[in-house]
């Protein structure tokens, strides 16, 4: 039953501007409390945050190097047996060792007469009966000279092991800086239910009575789209969004060598930009509230809410088109959630900001 709109209601829902900021200094105060003892718990889970920030980070970096190493097989392939020279593997062989057993490898080149000498160093006592001058020369002219001769080698060593795919730290504070910004992320998300609890708080001091229990609607509601936009990031995005950012490299054929403060940042921004966008139906829902917009607004600008969506995904994510795609179509779809949301649990107005 709707509550009478009358002077009563609105008195007990007036707040002074004075009391709206001791309000917010209260939930602030509160806030950050909570986000403080989230540090101290992160302290003992640094290590472990840091491990999970890089492993996006060295995945790409492993697959860079395995598409890499595939592709100058490849080539080298196509090279010998041009020359009618003899090739060791099989091009599925050489992907089932790069792809399942996740090694990598490099290509050296032995003189067969060098490995003979090492055999010989080892064993004194044997002896070697070298072939005819004129006989050494046809196989030389045979065999086109002394570097046709080289045997090729692959040596094989585990993608892990490889110094390539893990970043890297230039200097000694550096690794405690960043143990230390994980430790805050592990806070932030340990705390982010009672920071948001706080929020919602001190937005529920400005609804009317009727409406208050809304908040708690509101706020598992605000936690969970938050968590689903950091989880969309670090699950959907950041390989794509790596992947196509080495492929500059591999394009223009420069290794990259990345720096872990550098990562850092760009992990930093990615999930808490995607976790606040997606707050958009809760903040369509408080605008509708305190009657900025209505729902007849939302529906007639719609093109131009998309057009916005697609500028924001474009500066708050790297210039590349997964990262904005993978953050203007969920956005897209929770504005005509906010829409629905809106209609769902319409305010009680007036008839005169109803039709605004």
């Amino acid at each position: 039953m709707t509550p009478k709109k009358d002077d009563d209601l609105f008195k007990d829902t007036t707040m002074t501007f004075g009391e709206h900021l001791e309000e917010l200094r209260g939930a602030l105060f509160k806030a950050l409390l909570g986000l403080m003892l989230g540090c101290v718990v992160g302290f003992f889970l640094g290590d472990s945050m840091v491990m999970l920030i890089l492993r996006p980070l060295e995945g790409a970096l492993e697959t860079y190097y395995s598409d890499g190493s595939l592709k100058k097989y490849e080539h080298w392939k196509e090279t010998r047996q041009a020359e009618n020279l003899p090739v060791p593997y099989t091009t599925e062989e050489i992907t089932r060792l790069v792809n399942v057993d996740r090694m990598l490898f490099e290509i050296v080149y032995l003189d067969p007469r060098q490995a003979r000498d090492e055999v010989l160093r080892a064993n004194p006592r044997w002896k070697v009966v070298e072939p005819p001058e004129a006989l050494a020369e046809d196989v030389a002219a045979t065999t086109g000279g002394v570097a046709a001769a080289l045997v090729p080698v692959f040596l094989f060593h585990p993608a892990g092991d490889d110094d390539r795919i893990h970043a890297k730290s230039f200097s000694f504070p550096e690794m405690f800086a960043i143990w230390l910004k994980a430790c805050l992320v592990v806070g932030t998300i340990i705390s982010s239910p009672w920071v948001f609890y706080q929020i919602w708080s001190f937005v529920a001091a400005g609804l009317y009575p009727h409406e208050k229990k809304y908040v708690h609607v509101f706020l598992p509601f605000s936690l969970g789209l938050f968590l689903l936009g950091a989880a969309t990031a670090y699950l959907l995005v950041f390989k794509p969004v790596l992947s196509f950012l080495l492929t500059f490299n591999s394009g223009l054929g420069v290794d990259p060598d990345p720096r872990i403060s550098e990562w850092l940042g760009f992990v930093l921004l990615l999930p808490l930009g995607f976790g606040i966008s997606f707050q958009l139906p809760l903040v369509m829902l408080f605008l509708d509230r305190i009657g900025v917009f209505g729902i007849r607004t939302y529906i007639e600008k719609w093109r131009i809410a998309v057009l916005v969506i697609f500028i924001l995904s474009a500066v708050l994510t790297p210039a590349d088109p997964y990262s904005i795609l993978f953050m203007a179509f969920p956005l897209t779809f929770l504005y005509f959630g906010g829409i629905l949301l809106c209609y769902l649990l319409p305010t009680h107005r007036g008839p005169a900001n109803e039709a605004a």
